[in-house]
C-alpha cells in the first residue's frame, strides 16, 4: 500500500471517529450524558445486570473508566450497584426505571445518528458497513496484540 492511500484511509477513519463522537456528545448533552455513558446504559439494556468487569470487557474500556461512569450514573439515579453474591468485592450493575427510560431515549438518538451518518450512501453500502467496520476493528486489535510491524514501530 502506498503512503498516499494509507494516509487518506487513516485520515478518513480518524476524522469520522472524531466527528461522530462530537456529534454524539451534542446529542447526548441534553440528556445529561457524556460519550461512553450511553454505551454502558445500552449494554445493560441489552444484557440485563452485569458485573463491572463484564461491562469493562463489553465496552472495550479500562475498569477505572467503568467505575467512574457507574458512579456518575448511580448518582444521577439511572443505575444501581450492589455487591455480587459470589464475590463481595465485585459490584453488579443494573438499570433503574429511570435508566430504562433513558435507554429508550438513547435508542431514538442512536437511530437518528446512524441515519445521519449513512445519509446519501447506497442502501447496499450502508448495509455492509457494520460488518466492514467490525472487521477493521478486529484487524487493529489482532495486529496490535500479534506483534504486527506497525504496532512495533510505535
Amino acid at each position: 500500500m502506498d503512503f498516499a492511500y494509507a494516509d487518506a484511509l487513516n485520515q478518513a477513519i480518524r476524522l469520522l471517529s472524531l466527528r461522530h463522537r462530537a456529534r454524539a456528545a451534542t446529542l447526548l448533552a441534553p440528556l445529561g450524558l457524556h460519550p461512553g455513558q450511553e454505551a454502558l446504559l445500552l449494554e445493560l439494556d441489552r444484557t440485563g445486570p452485569r458485573i463491572q468487569a463484564q461491562l469493562s470487557d463489553a465496552l472495550g474500556c479500562e475498569p477505572p473508566s467503568v467505575t467512574l461512569m457507574t458512579r456518575k450514573l448511580e448518582v444521577s439515579g439511572h443505575i444501581r450497584r450492589k455487591p455480587a453474591p459470589a464475590d463481595k468485592r465485585a459490584s453488579i450493575v443494573e438499570l433503574t426505571e429511570s435508566g430504562r427510560a433513558l435507554a429508550e431515549q438513547i435508542k431514538h438518538l442512536w437511530r437518528g445518528l446512524a441515519e445521519e451518518t449513512v445519509a446519501g450512501l447506497p442502501a447496499e453500502t450502508a448495509a455492509e458497513l457494520p460488518g466492514i467496520l467490525n472487521a477493521m476493528t478486529n484487524n487493529v486489535d489482532t495486529r496490535r496484540s500479534a506483534g504486527h510491524p506497525a504496532a512495533d514501530a510505535v
